[in-house]
């Protein structure tokens, strides 16, 4: 009976013993298929999504990865094999297989036992919240070294690759969502304001009719109109003689040089005559500019020759033209201000903005805040402006928003041809002062949009809307941008984490120039040289510097909100404001369109998360 049951105890043993060591080496082979796909499909990257192109050394990077993992005769295997494949859906899936010699078995007739196992990874994005905060300047209008699209138009595909890389990659049931905070002097954001958020009232600086005329004080002038031609003869231009023209080098290797004509050419025979008839004289009245036109009526009479110089690439051509008894009746026009200008009251004036909606275009003034002088120590009770969280209360005005009016603004004493300055008292003068609310640098900036899951075509037709002008304020786009994103602020009730559904929040600051603040502007906080709401001409801090300082305050205050802020300088340098905003591994600088879309990549890598996905 021992004899009898020797052998079947020996089977129980070794099948135990090689099943063990088959288990083992299944273990092992899981683990290192796992780190073999997980180490390719980092390699893949992102972009893949988008150009289509799988680096040439995606294989070899799981294959190095697997054989650290997994070397060739572990555990006393033999044959081992590797093979990945890419699917549909960007992930990376392999096989991995080995024989385990068996050991007892083998006296059954069992030599090896086979063993396969099958992995796969994936980088996949979870519920985003994304907000490009984009300066659209007028210096984003540039077309980069090497790139053939504006600024504008580059960053715009790049977006767009952005978008489709996330929208390829993204988990079942996952929502993206995009806004966009387009920033210059100002910002727009006034469709996205509730009512009671904006005042009823607010204080310009603008001017009032006084009522009274004052005798003009300008000096008429006189020009020439309605040439005709009368009689006698006028050659047409004709080369006389010609030379060579003079070569000059540029400085500049990489540029052509110039062709210059430096000789001389025969003086002129030439010669006229006025006549005027006094007794034609008659009067207009011009309605704009208000004045008093005194016409007559002349002749002109020419003869004699002239002479003029023209180069037609290196030759330099002296042509000349000939009149004879050459005859053209003109009217002459004296212009004589009108008698009377109007005195002007330059002040602060009060206006009833309930209907600014369907007046104005969106952009707004910002709410209350100080010059701050520390701004290690700032008073959010005081800077209202960059509490970010703050919601207006309705019977506040010092919490609310105002509506930007620019045809309202004049700035006192800053006159039409440059001269005077800033002076905060009011002025009564017949002089007309700058009305630089409708200037460039103080345009308002495409209209902002909220987070919203966009599709494609969603998405061109916003990007559309974006032009490129103004001036660079840097603080009101990140104020604004972290506004729209705060998942505790004004927008608390869409942007806040639920049960079962968490949100990574990103913001992408994006700018194409340092700061480029105007006195003379007319932004979100007035006219800077002039309310002085949080600068003061004449202080320790420049404009410049005051603007960009608010930024770095506002950026500390977008993080505070657990917010990932990217900073990207395109086609400009990063400065050490912006350095700190964005933070080591989360600041970039791109000199062309290719280096932003690698930047945009490297983000949206950062984005994702990888993972085994089988």
């Amino acid at each position: 009976m021992i004899a009898a049951s020797l052998f079947p105890l020996m089977a129980l043993i070794g099948g135990g013993i090689d099943m063990g060591r088959g288990y083992l080496a299944q273990s092992r082979l899981q683990q290192a298929c796992d780190a073999g796909t997980l180490a390719a499909r980092k390699r893949l990257g992102s972009s893949v999504a988008v150009d289509g192109i799988v680096p040439a050394d995606v294989a070899e990077t799981g294959r190095r990865f697997f054989n650290i993992n997994f070397r060739d005769g572990a555990y006393g295997t033999e044959n081992r094999t590797f093979t990945m494949a890419l699917e549909n859906d960007y992930s990376l899936t392999a096989v991995a297989t080995v024989d385990v010699p068996t050991t007892l078995m083998a006296v059954f007739g069992y030599t090896e036992m086979p063993v396969e196992v099958s992995c796969g990874s994936i980088q996949s994005f979870n519920n985003l919240d994304i907000m490009m905060v984009v300066d659209t300047t007028g210096s984003m209008r540039h077309t980069n070294a090497g790139d053939t699209l504006s600024r504008l138009e580059s960053l715009k595909q790049v977006i767009r690759d952005f978008y489709t890389t996330i929208d390829a990659n993204k988990a079942p049931n996952t929502e993206i969502r995009y806004g966009f905070v387009p920033y210059a002097t100002n910002v727009n954001v006034g469709h996205l304001l509730s009512d009671d958020w904006i005042v009823d009232a607010w204080t310009y600086q603008g001017r009032e009719d006084t009522g009274i005329r004052v005798p003009s004080e300008e000096i008429s002038y006189t020009y020439y109109r309605n040439w005709q031609d009368v009689s006698g003869t006028r050659d047409e231009w004709a080369v006389s003689s010609s030379y060579a023209a003079t070569f000059n080098p540029s400085p500049n290797p990489d540029e052509p040089g110039t062709y210059t004509c430096e000789g001389t050419q025969p003086a002129n025979s030439w010669s006229t005559q006025n006549v005027d008839d006094e007794a034609s004289e008659r009067t207009e009245v011009q309605a704009e500019p208000p004045a008093i036109l005194r016409i007559v009526d002349g002749q002109k009479t020419h003869n004699g020759t002239r002479y003029r110089t023209v180069r037609n690439g290196d030759t330099c051509n002296i042509e000349a033209s000939t009149d004879s008894g050459y005859v053209q009746s003109y009217e002459k026009v004296q212009v004589i201000p009108s008698i009377e200008r109007t005195m002007w009251r330059y002040k602060p004036i009060t206006h009833d903005v309930s209907s600014w909606r369907s007046e104005q275009d969106g952009c707004i003034e910002e709410r209350d805040t100080y010059p701050i002088d520390d701004f290690d120590n700032v008073d959010f009770s005081r800077a209202l402006d960059l509490d970010i969280d703050l919601i207006p209360d309705a019977g506040n005005p010092s919490t609310q928003w105002r509506p930007r009016y620019p045809e309202e603004i004049y700035v006192r004493q800053i006159k039409t041809d440059g001269t005077g300055t800033f002076a905060t008292q009011a002025k009564t003068t017949s002089d007309e002062y700058v009305s630089s609310g409708t200037w460039w640098f103080s345009d308002c900036p495409p209209a902002a949009q909220r987070l919203a899951q966009l599709s494609s075509a969603e998405l061109d037709t916003y990007l559309d809307t974006l032009v490129p002008y103004g001036a660079t304020y840097h603080d009101i786009g990140m104020i604004w941008g972290g506004r729209l994103l705060s998942p505790t602020g004004l927008f608390a009730a869409d942007n806040a984490d639920t049960i079962g559904r968490t949100r990574g929040r990103h913001m992408i600051w994006l700018t194409d120039g340092q700061t480029e603040p105007y006195d003379l502007a007319y932004g979100v906080y007035g006219i800077d040289g002039l309310d002085q709401r949080r600068w003061q001409p004449g202080g320790s801090t420049s404009l410049s510097q005051t603007v960009e300082q608010r930024f770095g305050v506002a950026c500390e205050q977008v993080k505070n909100r657990n917010i990932t802020v990217w900073v990207v300088a395109f086609g400009t340098v990063l400065n050490p404001i912006m350095e700190e905003c964005g933070g080591p591994g989360r600041t970039f600088q791109a000199s062309n369109a290719d280096e932003l879309g690698d930047v945009f990549q490297e983000i949206a890598s950062s984005m994702s998360e990888l993972r085994i996905s089988r």
